[in-house]
């Protein structure tokens, strides 16, 4: 019966997680157990999850303490209990308040005052739901005092913060670092009592023995109290249920809204649009979804009523319901998205609604939600201590000079076995690893429920001001708080915008059903260029490293590319299973070298470990854990912080289990080695192929509609790679790039035919405004004309206007844009501005004299590069001397170890360190066909031969292969010269004007 225990939640003082809580509770025989963090509830749903696996009653509260003086533990009998703590606590971490000394009167909870405390108050009354605590400590005390008259009073508190003397320091080193103070400076009152452990039930009992009314008291009081939550399947929906009053005023206002709405979405209204209309609403009707629909559609129409530019994703785009609203812009019609993908009977989370936000508007936003609905609150989320910061916090608290931390953690001149407080630093800083730290706030994660949000946690108020809940979205999904994601920059939905360029462009072409991904995945075409690695744009497929992932597997279907996107992920790699796992899978025969019981449990990766899920199979199969404790030790590979203690005890029952099975030592060594290496990097297999299906999607869209694909992808903000990449990837594949057009061209890109028209958005120094106004009255009143006319309709300062001219928007007057820049000017006098009150007849335009212009490609050239930051055509086209190689990506094979030089326009490069410190390079350059190829830059050339800029090099280096992947070890890089801007060197005796 332990009603004060605390976790690590207990920020920078408690030293166990919830689990390893309940886990030493039974270990102890313990039957009632309660989580009282210290101002914290952090732990509170997770710690009720896991406590339905473990054979004891789990209580919940709060130990309310101003620093680190207990002022009393409030217990929470009943969920509405546990509401009014956190209210109690949420008020006083909002203003910053201390906790009065007597706690408030909250219904259904129990208030524990220590025996000091009401000792030192000298209290005599107590309220019907007070008690006094007594620990072990404080028991010889009580006969001498008139509290052992108070014997229905009188309850076991017995505090729990640690287990042993490792957990003892640690706590004391979280306080020094919470004070930033020296440990040899620490206060005794900054710290917990060492004997704040959990002691087996019968020694407990025993200490209690002559006061027996005690034990019961306790056990009373902790039966009494009881706060449920449904966690996983069966959970139910905590979401805001309506927003006027009832559900059905809701659906009401919904179908108002989106009645009224369709005529603008859908002019040439059918049938059938009005058919599926009907369907949706009556599912979202049934599913209970209703309000999630009225909130993001509010959220919305605040934003267009503020013009807050935004972009809505997710699953609610196959929704009609949601694109006639405008909560997404993608026409599931005209695409033909099934809304039952969206919403069906099994489904029990609401939509999935991302909307986009620009970072400048985002607070404002949110700000808008929280005057809007009635229970809302940020998402929390976790920010642990990580090791090298714990290392130095360690060390300043040792007292140890900055200089030898430093050389410790660069691994230079220190050898900690040598030094006692370097070892303590060592030790304490890999346990303390992990521990949270604070309670921080969730990147874009807003939570709307319809109880209020204390019933699930207290909330604090970071600096911007909206309070947040001190839970992850982990659990608060897990107990079903669905979050609405507002975020802060653009996301990528490149399929969808594809799809979407394809009906407009192409509207007559046969487009495959995106979800019907088991065509692609039979697909020759497709799995080509997986084998090839020619898969820029692709969906978690274009990096560098997964291209020579892709290359070197040679892989060509499905599976080979789940294995792949899980196998690209640290864990494989660290442990040496990415390169085993390669070499098995070319050949054959090297699946010999496996461990035959590593092979039959894993005969689809060869013996090699590659998902998540292996962890759990090798624990079962290989070392013999049950099921129960395998799934432990694969949570605990999660990397999760609250897990890591999991990790280290299961590695010696994992060693201990496998010698029982006869394993030889060094067989067990290399498979912990391998189970290990996976902490927190490993994909479930399941992740795996649900990426894998977008990567099929997105090469189905790059290769049948290459221009439409790539279009999308500059829409979306890009990938990997730098704008100017997927450019030169729309020009590979027969694109023509144009500048905007202020007749033709949107904020976004668009395609029409094969010529890409970029957006305004493209532009540099090109103003929202600017852009708003030109679309909104062409969108009213029609095309321009001409210049004078686009002068008369939008309101626009001279520089704007040259920008617009500078890019070419106005070439569709036939008239060059230097001598439209002159109209410009003159017409601006200078750069004034004309007024901006409509006048009743047009000003006639004073046709000017203007002198004779010329242009060339090169200067062309130069502006793309000042208001774009890259040409339009290839920059092989701008160098000023002819290259003296005309090599190839394509050639390389046909010259394996031998030295060459080829050009390259730099795509990106990444440096990492050698194991000796130093620096080196892998690079990635397009070839003058922009076909791409790989150079490594050994830690020499990487200094004496430096990236300079974008552009062309000239590399010498030697051609390397391996398993059919070439790529070039670099002697020589050399940057080269483009042609200069022509307007900076005017011939001098010229009868044109070169502007």
């Amino acid at each position: 019966m332990y009603l004060n225990c605390h976790s690590q939640f207990s920020l920078r003082y408690g030293t166990l997680t919830e689990v390893q809580l309940l886990e030493l509770a039974v270990q102890m025989g313990v039957g009632y157990m309660a989580l009282t963090d210290i101002n914290n509830t952090s732990a509170t749903l997770n710690f009720l999850k896991n406590a339905t696996k473990f054979p004891l009653w789990p209580v919940v509260g709060v130990d309310f303490r101003n620093g680190v003086e207990q002022q009393y533990v409030l217990l929470a009998k009943t969920n509405l209990g546990f509401q009014n703590i956190n209210e109690f606590l949420s008020h006083h971490l909002h203003s910053n308040k201390e906790f009065p000394r007597t706690a408030p009167c909250l219904g259904d909870t129990f208030a524990i005052y220590p025996l000091e405390n009401v000792m030192e108050d000298q209290r005599v009354q107590f309220r019907d739901n007070e008690y006094i605590g007594v620990s072990i400590k404080n028991l010889r005390k009580l006969p001498f005092t008139k509290y052992i008259e108070h014997t229905d009073k009188l309850v076991i508190q017995q505090q729990v913060t640690f287990r042993h003397r490792t957990d003892f320091n640690a706590h004391r080193l979280l306080r020094c670092i919470d004070l930033n103070t020296l440990l040899s400076k620490l206060p005794k009152s900054e710290e917990a009592s060492p004997d704040a452990i959990m002691l087996p039930i019968e020694r407990l009992s025993d200490s209690f023995a002559d006061y027996p009314f005690i034990k019961e008291n306790t056990k009373r009081v902790m039966q009494r109290c009881k706060v449920d939550f449904f966690f996983g399947d069966q959970r139910t929906n905590q979401n805001q249920e309506h927003h006027f009053g009832s559900k059905n005023a809701d659906f009401e206002f919904l179908k108002k809204e989106c009645y009224g709405r369709l005529p603008k979405r859908y002019p040439h209204m059918n049938d059938s649009i009005l058919k599926r209309v009907v369907h949706e609403l009556d599912s979202i009707k049934k599913m209970g979804f209703v309000f999630d629909f009225v909130a993001n559609y509010l959220i919305v129409e605040n934003a267009r009523a503020n013009n807050w530019p935004h972009i809505g994703r997710g699953s609610g785009a196959n929704s009609v319901v949601a694109y006639i609203l405008g909560i997404t812009n993608v026409d599931p019609i005209e695409l033909n998205l099934y809304f039952e993908r969206f919403i069906n009977p099994y489904r029990i989370s609401p939509p999935d609604f991302d909307i986009d936000f620009s970072w400048r508007d985002r607070d404002s936003v949110t700000e808008f939600i929280f005057d809007t609905f009635g229970n809302v609150a940020l998402m929390g989320t976790y920010v642990t201590f990580q090791y090298r910061a714990v290392v130095r916090e360690l060390s300043k608290v040792f007292g140890m000079p900055k200089e030898q931390t430093d050389n410790f953690l660069a691994g230079r001149y220190v050898d900690p076995e040598k030094d006692k407080y370097l070892r303590l630093v060592r030790k304490y800083g890999k346990l303390i690893h992990g521990f949270p730290n604070y309670v921080s706030v969730h990147a874009c994660g807003i939570v709307i429920t319809e109880r209020p949000v204390e019933y699930f946690s207290a909330t604090f108020m970071p600096p911007k001001g909206f309070r947040t809940v001190m839970f992850d979205m982990n659990i608060a999904e897990d107990v079903g708080i669905f979050k609405f994601d507002i975020l802060a920059q653009r996301g990528l939905s490149k399929i969808m915008d594809c799809l979407e360029i394809i009906s407009y462009n192409q509207p007559n072409a046969v487009v495959e059903d995106i979800d019907n991904v088991y065509h692609f995945y039979r697909d020759q075409n497709l799995n080509d260029l997986l084998s090839t690695g020619d898969c820029i744009g692709g969906f978690y497929i274009e990096s560098p490293a997964m291209r020579v992932l892709m290359t070197k597997l040679r892989t060509n279907d499905y599976l080979g590319l789940v294995a792949a996107s899980s196998i690209i992920r640290p864990g494989p790699g660290n442990g040496g299973m990415k390169n085993e796992y390669i070499l098995r899978h070319r050949f054959p025969k090297r699946r010999a070298n496996a461990h035959p019981i590593m092979y039959d449990i894993l005969r689809e990766t060869y013996g090699v470990m590659v998902y998540q899920e292996d962890v759990l199979k090798v624990a079962h199969n290989f070392a013999g854990l049950t099921l129960a404790e395998a799934d432990v030790l694969r949570r605990g590979m999660r990397g999760k912080t609250r897990t890591k203690g999991v990790l280290l005890r299961m590695k010696d029952k994992f060693k201990a289990s496998c010698r029982r099975k006869g394993h030889p030592e060094r067989t067990i060594d290399d498979i912990w080695d391998q189970v290990e290496s996976f902490a927190g990097y490993a994909f479930a297999k399941g992740h795996s192929a649900s990426y894998t299906v977008e990567s099929y999607q997105s090469l189905y869209l790059k290769y049948y509609f290459p221009i439409e694909y790539m279009t999308a992808v500059l829409n979306n903000g890009g990938g990997f790679y730098r704008t100017e990449t997927y450019v030169n990837e729309i020009r590979k594949y027969g694109g023509t790039i144009l500048p905007p057009c202020v007749n033709t061209s949107d904020h976004p890109n668009i395609v029409i035919g094969k010529e890409v028209f970029l957006g305004f958005g493209m532009v540099k120094s090109i103003e929202n405004n600017t852009t708003e106004r030109l679309l909104s009255e062409r969108q009213l009143n029609g095309k321009f004309k001409g210049l004078a006319d686009f002068y008369d309709r939008v309101q626009i300062g001279v520089e704007q206007l040259v920008i617009l001219i500078k890019v070419g928007a106005f070439r569709f007057t036939g008239i060059g844009k230097h001598s439209l820049m002159w109209e410009a000017y003159l017409k601006h006098q200078k750069g004034g501005k004309k007024p901006k009150a409509p006048t009743l007849f047009k000003t006639p335009h004073i046709e000017y004299d203007i002198p004779e212009l010329e242009t060339n490609f090169l200067i062309e050239a130069y502006d793309q590069l000042e208001f774009f930051g890259f040409p339009f055509m290839s920059r092989f086209k701008l160098l000023k001397c002819k290259p003296s190689s005309q090599l190839l990506a394509n050639d390389l094979p046909n010259f394996d170890k031998q030295k060459i030089t080829i050009y390259g326009n730099l795509v990106t490069f990444k440096g990492t360190n050698t194991k000796n410190g130093k620096l080196m390079y892998f690079g990635t350059f397009a070839d003058a066909n922009n076909m791409f190829f790989d150079t490594v830059h050994f830690p020499k050339v990487a200094e004496k031969y430096r990236f300079q800029s974008r552009g062309v090099y000239k590399i010498k280096g030697t051609v390397m292969e391996e398993l059919g992947y070439y790529c070039i070890i670099v002697d020589q890089l050399h940057f080269q010269e483009i042609m200069p801007d022509p307007r900076s060197h005017l011939p001098e005796n010229s009868n044109k004007s070169i502007v």
